[in-house]
C-alpha cells in the first residue's frame, strides 16, 4: 500500500531559486579574484558564518550585560556606604 499523500518531489519544482537568481549569481565566476575574508566565507558553509556572527553578538551582548551588572553593584554600594555614615 503507498501512501497518495506524499509526492516526491520533481528536479524542475525543487530548482527554482537557482533558475531565478542564477543571472544575479554570476560573481561567483570570479571567485578568485576576490578579496580573501570573500573566499573565506565562501569556501565554508554559510551556517558556519551565520553561527560565528550569532556567537559574537551573544558574547558582546553577554560582556555588557557583566560589565553593567559591575557598574550597578559598585554605584550601590557607595549609596549603601553613604547611607550608613549618615
Amino acid at each position: 500500500m503507498t501512501n497518495d499523500f506524499i509526492q516526491e518531489p520533481y528536479s524542475s519544482d525543487v530548482d527554482t531559486l537557482t533558475k531565478s537568481y542564477s543571472d544575479q549569481w554570476g560573481a561567483m565566476d570570479k571567485m578568485e579574484e576576490a578579496s580573501g575574508f570573500v573566499q573565506l566565507m565562501a569556501s565554508n558553509d554559510l551556517i558556519f558564518v551565520v553561527l560565528g556572527v550569532s556567537l559574537i553578538i551573544w558574547f558582546t551582548l553577554l560582556f555588557f550585560l557583566v560589565r553593567v551588572d559591575r557598574k550597578v553593584t559598585k554605584l550601590e554600594n557607595d549609596l549603601n556606604s553613604k547611607e550608613e555614615e549618615l
